[in-house]
C-alpha cells in the first residue's frame, strides 16, 4: 500500500514538472525566435523606424556631380551596377566646401572621403590651461552628442539595439576622464555598429596662448583646422589661441562631417585645411520673452544653433512692459506684479543654467531690462510698499499718446528707489553672467508726453540723459565700482544729442537702414551695432496685431534681404568709420511670436545673419540676387539644423534643393 501511494506522488512530481518546462518554453518562444534574428534580418525593421527621420531617405534617387553642381538621376537598384551616391555625400563633394559661415581665409578639401562611426571619436587636449580644458571637454561632448543624433540609429527598436550588442558609451579622451555635459540638449539613447575605413578619429584641440573664458570684445576667435590620414587613423587637429576659437573649429568640424543614408554611417574628408577667423566681434541675436514667454528649452535650443553658426551674443531682453517675468533675489514684487503666471517666470537658476549652457557654444549671454521705457507691469506696487511711484502713465489710454505699443509704462526718473532696483537687478544680472567688458541698459523708444504729464517744467530731453547717465553710474556701482567698457543703449532722437559719452556707450541701431541717424552717430564718434529693421528685424511681415495705431512694420525680410544687408558698404564708410561698426544683431521681437513658432521665425534667416557677419563675402551679382552656390550651402545648413531638432523653415520647394540650381 505504502508503495502504490510513493508511485502516485512520484509520478504526480514528475507530471507538474513535465507541466511547468512546457509552460516555460511556450511563453519563451517569442524570446528564442528574437534572439535567432541576424543584423540582416533586423535592417528591415531598423529602415522602416527610420521613416520618422527628420531628413527621409530617398533610396529612388542616385546623384552624380556635372560642373560642380549634384544631379538628380533615377536609382534602379535591382538593374544598377554601381552603388547609390546620396544627395548630401554629392553636396559634401561637389563644389566649393560646404560650411556655414563660410571660411574667410584658406579653406581646401579632399575629394576622398572615409566612413566612420561616431563610436571611433577620441579627444586628446592639448593646453596647460585647466580651465580650458574641462570647457574643451565640455564643447567635445556636444559634438559628440549631435553626432550621434546625426548618425540616427536611435530609430532602431529598442530589441534591435540588443541584438547589436551596442551600448552608448561616454565620449573618450586620452586623459582617460570622461566628457559630461548634465543636462544637455541633444542626449539621446541608441546603438550603432561599427565599420567603415577608420580605426579611430582623433580630434587634437590646442590652445596655449589665452586661458581666458570671460567673454569680452576682444576674444581671439580665429583657429585652423587640419586634417591627415594613415593606417585608418584619421587626426582633426585643431589649433587656436582661445578656446573660444577652438570651439568654432569643433563647429567647423561638426559641418565636415555628414550622415550617408546609403552607407548609414558617418563620412568626412580624409584631408582638409581652413584657417578662420571673423569680421566682426559682435555678432548677436535678441530675443523678447516678455510679450511671450518661452521655455529655459527653449532658450538653449536657439542658443545650441547659434553656436553652429558661429554666432557669439545672446541678447536676452528679458522684461518689457507687457510683463516682468525674471524673480529678482531682491525685489521679487517685480515677477509676482509683472508675470503672466507662476509656471511663466525665470528664477536665478534658470538664467544660471541658460548662461552656464551658452558659455558651452562660445555663446555669451546679455541681459537687458529696458529702461526708463517699456517698463509698466511689475513696477506698479510702489506705493504701497512706501517708495512712491516707480513707474509712471502704468496702462495709461489713450495708449498711442504716451508709448509705442500698449501697455504704457516708463520709470520715473526723479525717484531715487527706482535707481536703487536697477543697481541692485544689474548686480544679480552680472553675478548670473560673470565679468564682462558689454552691457545693455535699453533705452527705447522714450515718450517724453508721458513724463511731461508729470514733469512740465523740466528739460525732458535732459532730464532722459540724466537717467541714463544716473543709470550707468549705478550699473559701475554693481560692477565692483568698475565701468563696463562698452555700455549699449538702442538708437532714438535723443541718442544724438551728445550727452552720452561716445567712449563708453554704444548705440543699437535699430531704425531704417538709409535714416540720417546712421550718419550721425558715427560722425559723433559713437561705435554701433546695425540692427536696422528694413533688414534685419525678423519680426516684421504678418500684419497688424491692434486695431488702431501704426501698423506692423512690413514686408517680410526674408533670408536673401538678411544675407544681402551690408550698410557698411551701402554707406560708403571709410576704414576710420568701419572700425566703429562692432557687428550686427537680428531682432525678434515676439507680439506675435510663441514658443511654437520660435524656430522657424529665427532659422534659416539668422544663419544670412551669420555669414555676413563672420565673412562678410563679396558679392558682385545685383542687389537683389543671392549666388547659386550661396543658395546651396544655406540649404545644406538648413538641413543640418532640422537634424537636431531646429524646426527651420523651408527654404523653397524640396524640388529645388534636389536639383540645385534649376530654380534659381
Amino acid at each position: 500500500m505504502s508503495l502504490a501511494v510513493s508511485l502516485r506522488r512520484a509520478l504526480l512530481l514528475l507530471l507538474s514538472g513535465a507541466v511547468f518546462i512546457l509552460t516555460v518554453l511556450y511563453w519563451n518562444q517569442g524570446v528564442i525566435k528574437t534572439q535567432s534574428y541576424s543584423e540582416a534580418q533586423l535592417r528591415p525593421h531598423i529602415q522602416k523606424d527610420r521613416s520618422s527621420a527628420p531628413i527621409p531617405y530617398e533610396k529612388s534617387w542616385t546623384y552624380k556631380c556635372d560642373n560642380d553642381r549634384c544631379v538628380r538621376v533615377n536609382y534602379n537598384k535591382n538593374g544598377a551596377n554601381v552603388k547609390r551616391v546620396s544627395f548630401i555625400s554629392c553636396s559634401m563633394t561637389c563644389g566649393d566646401i560646404n560650411i556655414w559661415p563660410h571660411p574667410t581665409s584658406k579653406s581646401l578639401v579632399s575629394g576622398h572621403t572615409l566612413r566612420f562611426s561616431v563610436e571611433d571619436v577620441q579627444l586628446r587636449l592639448d593646453t596647460p590651461h585647466r580651465e580650458v580644458r574641462k570647457r574643451l571637454k565640455l564643447a567635445f561632448d556636444v559634438l559628440v552628442r549631435q553626432l550621434r543624433q546625426i548618425q540616427q540609429l536611435e530609430y532602431a527598436p529598442p530589441h534591435a539595439e540588443e541584438m547589436l550588442s551596442v551600448s552608448e558609451p561616454a565620449s573618450k579622451s586620452t586623459d582617460g576622464a570622461e566628457s559630461p555635459l548634465a543636462g544637455g540638449l541633444f542626449s539621446s539613447t541608441f546603438g550603432s555598429h561599427r565599420s567603415g575605413d577608420l580605426d579611430s578619429l582623433h580630434v587634437k584641440l590646442s590652445v596655449h596662448e589665452s586661458g581666458e573664458l570671460d567673454f569680452n570684445l576682444d576674444n581671439d576667435e580665429s583657429y585652423e583646422l587640419t586634417t591627415s590620414f594613415e593606417h585608418r587613423r584619421l587626426t582633426v587637429h585643431i589649433s587656436a589661441k582661445s578656446f573660444f576659437g577652438a570651439r568654432h573649429g569643433l563647429a567647423t568640424l561638426q559641418q565636415l562631417i555628414w550622415y550617408d543614408d546609403e552607407e548609414r554611417l558617418l563620412c568626412t574628408y580624409a584631408s582638409s585645411l581652413i584657417n578662420d577667423a571673423p569680421k566682426f566681434r559682435y555678432r548677436g541675436l535678441m530675443l523678447d520673452t516678455s510679450r511671450h514667454f518661452f521655455s529655459v528649452d527653449a532658450i538653449k535650443r536657439t542658443i545650441a544653433a547659434m553656436g553652429l553658426a558661429k554666432l557669439n551674443r545672446f541678447h536676452w531682453h528679458i522684461t518689457d512692459a507687457q510683463s516682468f517675468p525674471y524673480i529678482s533675489r531682491h525685489y521679487p514684487e517685480l515677477a509676482e506684479h509683472g508675470a503672466y503666471s507662476d509656471s511663466e517666470t525665470y528664477s536665478e537658476q534658470d538664467v544660471r543654467e541658460v548662461n552656464e549652457y551658452a558659455k558651452i557654444f562660445g555663446v555669451q549671454v546679455l541681459l537687458e531690462i529696458d529702461a526708463p521705457a517699456h517698463a509698466g507691469n511689475g513696477w506698479d506696487w510702489g506705493s504701497k510698499r512706501g517708495l512712491g511711484e516707480l513707474s509712471l502713465c502704468i496702462n495709461q489710454q489713450p495708449w498711442s499718446f504716451y508709448c509705442g505699443e500698449p501697455p504704457c509704462g516708463q520709470l520715473n526718473p526723479k525717484n531715487n528707489h527706482t535707481y536703487l532696483i536697477l543697481q541692485r537687478l544689474y548686480e544679480e544680472f552680472l553675478q548670473l553672467t560673470g565679468p564682462t567688458d558689454i552691457f545693455h541698459l535699453g533705452g527705447d523708444e522714450v515718450n517724453l508726453d508721458c513724463w511731461a504729464q508729470y514733469f512740465n517744467d523740466t528739460d525732458l530731453r535732459g532730464l532722459w540723459c540724466d537717467f541714463m547717465l544716473q543709470s550707468n553710474a549705478r550699473l559701475k556701482v554693481a560692477n565692483g565700482n568698475v565701468a563696463p567698457k562698452h555700455v549699449v543703449v538702442w538708437s532714438s532722437a535723443l541718442t544724438n544729442t551728445k550727452c552720452l559719452p561716445n567712449s563708453q556707450f554704444v548705440v543699437q541701431v535699430w531704425g531704417g537702414s538709409t535714416w540720417q541717424e546712421n550718419y550721425d552717430l558715427l560722425d559723433n564718434g559713437y561705435n554701433v551695432i546695425f540692427s536696422h529693421v528694413d533688414a534685419w528685424y525678423l519680426d516684421c511681415g504678418f500684419g497688424s496685431w491692434r486695431a488702431t495705431g501704426d501698423a506692423a512694420c512690413s514686408p517680410y525680410r526674408t533670408w536673401q534681404n538678411v544675407y544681402k544687408h551690408r550698410p557698411w558698404e551701402r554707406m560708403r564708410l571709410d576704414k576710420k568709420r568701419r572700425k566703429q561698426v562692432l557687428g550686427g544683431e537680428a531682432c525678434l521681437w515676439t507680439e506675435q511670436v510663441d514658443e511654437g513658432q520660435l524656430d522657424n521665425r529665427l532659422w534659416p534667416r539668422v544663419a544670412a545673419l551669420a555669414e555676413r557677419l563672420w565673412s562678410d563675402p563679396n558679392d558682385d551679382h545685383d542687389f537683389d540676387v543671392v549666388p547659386p552656390e550661396v543658395f546651396r550651402r544655406i540649404s545644406v545648413f538648413r538641413n543640418r539644423l532640422v537634424e537636431l531638432g531646429i524646426k527651420a523653415e523651408a527654404l523653397f520647394p524640396k524640388y529645388c534643393a534636389q536639383n540645385p540650381g534649376e530654380c534659381i
